[in-house]
């Protein structure tokens, strides 16, 4: 009975989650529920809370400043309200998904904001334009968490990992990435896996998969002590006391866990509780203990620490439980010292150069007089004969006796220096993006789109939508083996997993309608092999895996190629009709990553057209995308923005890769005031004929689409020549030029003929790459009628554009004859008609030269064409 007159209970808000903390003084206790309002309660008094209105319904987080508390709700919205006056002030950020969780630095002047987007927003409390943004992480961020600081934020991410950041003056550094501490979990899960900061500001806690507190030292990243808490369920909240001798813990099995933070020894324990705890927090200074759980309840329970362990409250902030402090040294040799009262500090140990383990930094360092070098030479003397001093030699170093022989096997040289590592691109499957949080898309295309949605740990679920909702139906399916890949067209959906508790990676093909029974099949592959990528075309199915190995299957299923991939390891594929592209790592390049290799082969004919050419990649820059386009061509897309397309690809030895786009170049990023970036899905020919780019336009620093599903954006080819900055800079030297009138009419009429020039120039070029790729294509396929008028639009569009190129040089000047003459010399001229024209032209405009060596060309043109024909 007397426990119970220790806690005080309200029914703060509604039913459900609820959350609370202090202000830094202790004097309020502000709580954030379901409803749509805050409730401040006064430390030590029992009169009712304070309530503030205008507040967003279903509130995730809260935390509290000085004279003022920021909530945070899955509506997206992160705001602000005043102590002073209870009322709301303003929204200091939105997310365009549910916020998570918030943490407030202890200065008050930054607010880190966790949501199910990847990034993490980090934005000032005074002035919310000042914002940071933390985007390393791969999947969405269920905690964030400051330490004692305010320089170091730490992320609890649902992928199971801890990323932690510096937030200096200059822009945020991930200085550290923690696996296989935490466990992953949903963002909305009630299980935590929060980042407790120790007071001392030397570690850090946090729950792990086996429900204990593992402790972690900043300064060599080492897992210390752990408290083995032995909750029956998942850990749902955590916290230090505030001078860190004490740790409290609760879980879903309704215990409250009070821990002696030095033994990690079990103090009390309450298991009356009601409802699932979801936040704790300790007073600043008093010993009370207040927390919230998922029923709407708050509890304020003083003298939490029982009166025998009450002292140790009131202590100074204590030291982080550790095996061994790193602050002592390896040997606990600085901790003697100081207490023997002796002045000698030796230095961290470290990695030497020159001879080994050499004393000469030793005694030359600042930090040591002459004497403290005597004393030191002494402390190392051998004085019991344990053997643990080197022998001396003349010169006062040690000698190497106290090493062992160097072996090596004969013919071979010993290696000298740290191993050299390559980095290794990494496997991908094109059009799929990464989890966030507890969705991820498998496929992307001008098809439809595959996407995946984990709802318990047991299964996920699938959903398949189509573009043309006329001839095929959305479908939808339970997913046991949890499907990681996946690709569609209009034949087929392609499925793959990887193996899991015991069970081998598969395969699996589900065809949409056929004439008879739809046959779904699926294939097992060998015990230990993993999936790379999968592909799928008009006739077969494509895997590579982690042993190297490409599988090849028809669209029934029946296995027609297995060889080992001979570039590894393998990356990615891709397939159209009977092609089959593959791509894996090659040589190490300069700038230390592996070189991409492709392969194009022809399946059905058994015939290779490019062995283990190189993917044409800048140094530093990764590949993103691979596909083939509508009309068959491969098409990459790189990190830095850039489309290429693989020329002359069906003649051995003979293919180039050509840039068709730069995104950093587009018209629409000329002002600088636009943060966008572009997901590629396609490339298909645009009604008009001519090829697109479809792609997904990312705001700000998103890197792949997201829920709601983005508007499918198309861009046309872009050959890059010039960008639209330098034309803009070019302008705006020849507008700041002074010039007299009739200059300025001569600048004007240049300025316009080298715009119209460089316009054409670009249409020459792509015009001319398009003809080259689709001749190519004709030549080797049979061509449809649309594709053979296609090829002559593009003949007809080439000779257009060579003849209003002549025009501008014609007009630019006499000088300017030869440069005309050469284009003249371009065109094709199947009929002689082109050579008649550009006579014309360059009568018009009154060059005579011109015009008498265009009839001197055509003359010879027709010279050469008798010629052939007597031959």
């Amino acid at each position: 009975m007397a426990l119970q007159q220790r806690i005080r209970y309200r029914q703060a808000h509604a039913p459900g989650a609820t959350f609370l903390t202090y202000t830094p003084n202790g004097k309020k206790l502000i709580t954030a529920g379901v409803d749509n309002f805050c409730r401040i309660f006064s430390t030590g008094s029992d009169d009712e809370p304070v309530t503030v209105d205008d507040v967003q319904e279903n509130n995730t987080a809260i935390v509290a400043g000085a004279g003022f508390f920021i909530a945070g709700s899955e509506d997206g919205t992160v705001s602000k309200y005043s102590l002073e006056n209870n009322k709301f002030e303003e929204i200091l950020v939105r997310t365009s998904l549910p916020v998570r969780d918030v943490a407030l630095s202890p200065d008050g002047n930054w607010i880190a904001v966790a949501s199910e987007e990847i990034a993490v927003k980090v934005v000032n409390t005074k002035d919310m334009t000042q914002i940071q943004i933390l985007n390393e992480q791969t999947r969405a961020i269920k905690h964030v968490s400051f330490d004692s600081s305010g320089t170091r934020l730490a992320l609890s991410c649902t992928d199971g990992n801890i990323y932690v950041y510096s937030l200096g003056s200059g822009e945020p550094d991930m200085i550290k990435k923690v696996d296989g501490m935490i466990k992953s979990l949903e963002s909305n899960a009630e299980a935590s896996s929060k980042v407790l900061w120790h007071p001392d500001g030397r570690a850090f806690a946090t729950p792990t998969a086996s429900r204990e507190i593992q402790v972690m030292s900043l300064s060599d990243w080492e897992r210390q002590r752990s408290f083995k808490t032995s909750h029956s369920q998942d850990i749902t909240a955590a916290a230090w006391s505030p001078n860190g001798a004490l740790l409290a813990t609760t879980s879903s099995d309704l215990s409250l866990c009070l821990w002696d933070a030095k033994t990690q020894k079990l103090l009390k324990k309450y298991d009356d509780m009601k409802a699932t705890i979801l936040a704790m927090a300790w007073h600043p200074t008093e010993n009370i203990l207040s927390y919230t759980n998922n029923d709407g309840e708050l509890y304020i329970h003083t003298d939490i620490v029982p009166a025998e362990h009450a002292s140790l409250l009131q202590k100074s902030v204590q030291p982080a439980p550790f095996f061994h402090d790193p602050a002592e040294g390896r040997a606990g040799i600085a901790a003697n010292q100081l207490a023997n009262g002796t002045k000698h500090v030796l230095p961290e140990r470290r990695a030497r150069a020159g001879t080994p383990d050499s004393l000469d930094d030793l005694l030359g360092s600042d930090v040591m007089d002459d004497d403290d070098a005597g004393d030191l030479a002494d402390f190392v003397v051998d004085d019991d004969g344990a053997g643990y001093a080197p022998a001396i030699n003349g010169h006062g170093k040690r000698t190497n006796g106290h090493l062992p022989a160097l072996q090596s096997p004969k013919g071979k040289r010993r290696a000298y220096g740290s191993s050299f590592q390559p980095e290794i691109h990494e496997g991908f499957q094109p059009g799929s993006t990464p989890w966030r949080g507890n969705r991820r898309y498998l496929c992307v295309n001008l098809t439809g789109w595959v996407w995946t949605q984990s709802q318990e740990s047991s299964h996920h679920s699938i959903t398949v939508e189509f573009h043309d909702t006329e001839n095929h139906r959305r479908f939808h399916f339970t997913d046991p083996f949890k499907y990681d890949k996946a690709c569609l067209n209009e034949n087929g959906t392609l499925f793959s997993c990887q193996p899991s508790s015991g069970s081998p990676a598969m395969i699996y093909y589900r065809p949409h309608e056929t004439w008879t029974t739809r046959t779904d099949w699926r294939t097992n592959l060998p015990a230990g092999e993993t999936v790379t990528a999968i592909a799928l075309s008009e006739s077969y199915v494509v895997a590579t895996t982690s042993a190297n190995y490409v599988r090849i299957y028809t669209l029934f299923g029946l296995p027609i190629r297995v060889y080992r991939q001979k570039a590894s390891p393998a990356v990615t594929c891709a397939a159209w009709r009977d092609y089959v592209l593959t791509i894996g790592n090659g040589p190490v390049g300069g700038d230390g990553m592996c070189q991409l290799l492709y392969t194009i082969e022809n399946v059905k004919h058994d015939e290779i057209y490019q062995s283990e050419d190189i993917v044409a990649l800048t140094p530093n820059s990764t590949l993103v995308s691979v596909f083939f386009s509508e009309e068959g061509d491969p098409y990459i897309y790189d990190s830095t923005g850039v489309l290429l397309t693989l020329m002359h690809w069906r003649t051995n030895g003979q293919a180039r890769w050509v840039p068709m786009l730069d995104t950093a170049l587009l018209s629409r990023l000329a002002s600088g005031n636009k943060q966008e970036s572009y997901w590629p899905v396609a490339v298909a020919n645009h009604a008009s004929g001519a090829p697109k780019f479809h792609c997904y336009i990312l705001k700000g620093a998103d890197k792949h689409p997201y829920w709601p599903q983005p508007v499918l954006s198309e861009f046309g080819f872009q050959i890059p020549l010039s960008s639209v900055s330098d034309k803009k800079a070019k302008d705006a030297a020849e507008d700041e030029m002074d010039l007299s009138d009739d200059d300025e009419d001569s600048a004007a009429i240049k300025k316009t003929v080298e715009s119209q020039q460089s316009t054409l120039e670009q249409a020459l070029i792509l015009s001319s790459t398009l003809h080259t790729q689709l001749s190519s294509t004709l030549a080797h396929t049979r061509p449809t009628s649309h594709q053979r008028q296609a090829l002559t639009n593009l003949e007809v569009d080439i000779d257009k554009t060579l003849l209003q190129l002549l025009a501008q040089e014609c007009l630019a000047g006499e000088d300017r004859g030869m440069k005309a003459l050469e284009i003249v010399t371009l065109m094709r001229d199947a009929n002689g008609k082109m050579l008649d024209l550009a006579n014309k032209v360059a009568t018009r405009y009154g060059r005579e030269v011109l015009g008498e060596k265009i009839r001197e060309l055509e003359e010879r043109r027709l010279v050469g064409l008798d010629e052939e024909e007597d031959v």
